[in-house]
């Protein structure tokens, strides 16, 4: 089924603009488009590209997900959310948790109940590899929110919940690769740690990653893409080889690795071609129908899936080539 009326939230962010253009252009039959964010000038700006004379469709709504009265008229009419809004800043959270709180936990918990009492058909939750065993309030609040969105199937009959669980998106505001072309401009790369490692996503494969779960899911699913690691270092010397090297230490909540599947969580996935699903702690009937319905096979119960064991590294040539793929430079 090809849903006509969808919602996205944080919809002015990265992967809310590159959202919505790929749906501007692969899908004729939009009849609904709502844009729900609460920046209002980058509303405005983004505004200018889909004016309302060609995209009469869109509708730009301005509005925060801790406020559930305006999230709940927001989404009236709507037949799916894509729920990308979030405070995402590690050393942030660190010193404003309350804040996090409130818009990763309790914004959750908003659209959770504004999705039942509107009748919407699916939710697809954006979420982060920090959210496996997090070490920061921002992994935390993120896994917290997880667990309200795949328990919310518990107590919904017509609502389908599920998560999409994913690495470092390339070239996104606040990543780390166009903070290293900045740097690089200076002759200087600042490195936390030469050991660390990252999953990699582009922004095309997030966002078929999330039209893959809008398509597919049953409820109760928590997807992740079988993507590649980099080494930050392979990283910092295919923007630059000749730039120095500056080690500065750990953040307050930083990883060395980033880790999308824990040894516990494997008890609770299978395994597709493209995908890994986490589901909860179901019966085995109920198992058996996930594994029919997407060909897949139980993992290894002692399986991690983890940005420094990961199978697929890219080398420096790779991280280049997609740099220069993926990122106006």
């Amino acid at each position: 089924m090809e849903y006509k009326s969808i919602l996205i939230t944080g919809g002015t962010g990265s992967f809310g603009k590159a959202f919505v253009k790929n749906l501007i252009k692969t899908r004729k039959n939009l009849r609904r488009l709502v844009i729900f964010s609460r920046d209002e000038w980058k509303q405005s700006e983004m505004a200018k590209d889909y004016p309302t004379s060609k995209y009469p469709f869109i509708r730009f709504f301005l509005g925060d997900v801790r406020d559930y009265e305006r999230l709940k008229r927001a989404v009236k009419d709507i037949e799916v959310i894509v729920h990308a809004a979030a405070l995402k800043q590690v050393p942030a959270a660190e010193y404003n948790p309350i804040e996090f709180v409130k818009t990763n936990i309790i914004g959750a918990q908003n659209i959770i109940e504004a999705s039942m009492e509107q009748n919407i058909k699916k939710v697809v939750a954006l979420s982060t590899d920090k959210a496996a065993a997090p070490l920061n309030l921002y992994g935390a609040t993120k896994l917290c929110s997880d667990k309200l969105f795949i328990a919310a199937n518990n107590y919904s009959g017509k609502n389908i919940f599920s998560v999409c669980r994913y690495g470092n998106v390339m070239g996104t505001r606040g990543s780390v690769i166009p903070l290293f072309l900045e740097q690089a401009k200076k002759g200087i790369i600042t490195v936390t740690d030469k050991n660390m490692t990252r999953f990699n996503i582009t922004l095309k494969e997030s966002i078929d990653l999330v039209l893959y779960a809008i398509k597919n899911s049953l409820g109760n699913e928590i997807f992740i893409p079988k993507i590649p690691s980099y080494n930050i270092m392979d990283l910092a010397k295919s923007i630059d080889e000749k730039c120095k090297i500056r080690i500065s230490g750990i953040r307050p909540g930083e990883k060395i690795h980033e880790e999308m599947i824990t040894t516990n969580d494997s008890f609770n996935t299978i395994e597709s071609s493209k995908y890994y699903i986490i589901l909860p702690s179901l019966p085995a009937e109920e198992i058996k129908k996930y594994l029919k319905y997407y060909n897949a096979k139980k993992i290894n119960k002692s399986f991690s899936y983890n940005s420094r064991d990961n199978k697929k590294f890219l080398s420096v040539k790779e991280i280049k080539n997609l740099i220069q793929k993926n990122i106006s430079l």
